[in-house]
């Protein structure tokens, strides 16, 4: 046993150095910088913050390279080093309505006071490869103008004045109720709870699941009130001050959907709200989000529950991708106990079935072994 230990620990470092070799690539391209990385390839760095859960872009980047670009792989090296993090406190509740606007567009007011702005999108760009950034060609300056501040309500706030959108609540006296980060998960969960979930979900699997409520299962016709990506200011009450301490800024998209429903006992008709938010710019994330949030909102609502995407223990259980991929990967690891047992298994049944059923053939195998 010592020395098979001893010749995998060898392989298993033959690997690590090998993997080093094939990250590196050919040696006469210059290395990634975590800078390139940062300012060029910017959602890939988002998302892995946000499914990470750890808003840092230089360590989003240098997961990014650590990983070879496998985004699953950096997020979970960056959900690793968060948990060596101390806590030192919470945030204050961010009030997107004071964000400095990046972008802002409405599928259900076409004038909206402050307007739209379509800031930086792939929507109206045509799906072509451009040779030119092959080649490195320069790109002109974007046009700026001078604009005066405009208070931007969101589009929820609108349909509240007319009594046409369920009510936002209340904010909690004590707004943490939950961190899954520090806590397991126990179902059913509050809706805040299963938020967090969400906006650290994988992105594609969330994707899936809001495709298909579009499809018919758990129909439920949106519209996307808004989305709105900005920088918002972070405060942080120090129990030594009489006021919140400033942070910095982040980067969020939010995204605000709107749902048709037919009322209840408890509720007029009115629409409701799917809700996601994300960290820096990931609308399809955030989209994603808003409708799974919505279509596990079934039962709070009093609709029937007949599809996957309203299943909140489906949902949630199946959402987190590094616990996805670890379940998934694991079966490279040996197994060959437990094969050998399944294979002697399969053996004893294979020859119960060939007794019952060709006890001939069985006899002529006993006498030509005698």
């Amino acid at each position: 046993m010592y020395v098979a230990v001893k010749g995998g620990e060898a392989a298993i470092a033959n690997a690590h150095s090998l993997l080093a070799d094939r990250r590196r690539g050919d040696r006469s391209v210059p290395a990634l910088r975590l800078d390139q990385i940062v300012e060029q390839l910017a959602l890939g760095v988002d998302r892995v913050m946000s499914e990470g859960s750890l808003y840092d872009r230089e360590l989003a980047a240098l997961a990014i390279v650590q990983a070879r670009g496998d985004m699953i792989e950096a997020i979970f090296l960056v959900r690793a080093y968060r948990t060596t993090l101390p806590r030192f406190g919470y945030s204050r509740p961010i009030d997107t309505a004071n964000m400095l606007v990046e972008r802002r567009v409405s599928a259900t007011y076409k004038d909206l006071p402050g307007g739209q702005l379509l800031g930086p999108t792939f929507d109206y760009t045509h799906r072509l490869l451009d040779p030119e950034l092959a080649a490195g060609a320069d790109v002109a300056e974007p046009l700026l103008r001078q604009t005066e501040a405009q208070a931007m309500p969101r589009v929820s706030a609108i349909l509240a004045r007319e009594g046409l959108i369920e009510p936002d609540g209340d904010m909690p006296q004590d707004h943490v109720r939950g961190d899954i980060t520090r806590e397991p998960l126990e179902f059913p969960m509050a809706r805040d709870i299963r938020l967090q979930a969400l906006s650290r979900g994988d992105e594609g699997f969330l994707l899936a699941l809001g495709y298909s409520t579009q499809r018919g299962y758990a129909r439920n016709h949106p519209f996307v009130g808004e989305i709105r990506i900005g920088e918002i200011e972070l405060d942080l009450d120090v129990p030594e001050l009489p006021f919140a301490v400033p942070l910095g800024t982040v980067r969020v998209t939010e995204c605000q959907m709107v749902n048709q429903f037919k009322g209840s006992a408890k509720a007029p008709p009115q629409f409701t709200r799917g809700y996601g938010l994300v960290f820096g710019q990931s609308e399809r994330k955030a989209m994603a989000m808003a409708l799974c949030d919505r279509a596990l909102r079934a039962k709070e609502l009093g609709e029937d529950v007949v599809a996957a995407a309203q299943d909140e223990e489906f949902v949630i259980s199946h959402s987190d991708n590094v616990q996805a991929t670890g379940f998934v990967e694991h079966l490279k690891l040996p197994h060959y106990v437990d094969f050998q047992a399944e294979l002697d298994l399969v053996r004893r049944m294979r020859a119960e079935y060939d007794a019952r059923e060709n006890p001939a053939k069985i006899e002529e195998k006993r006498e030509a072994a005698e």
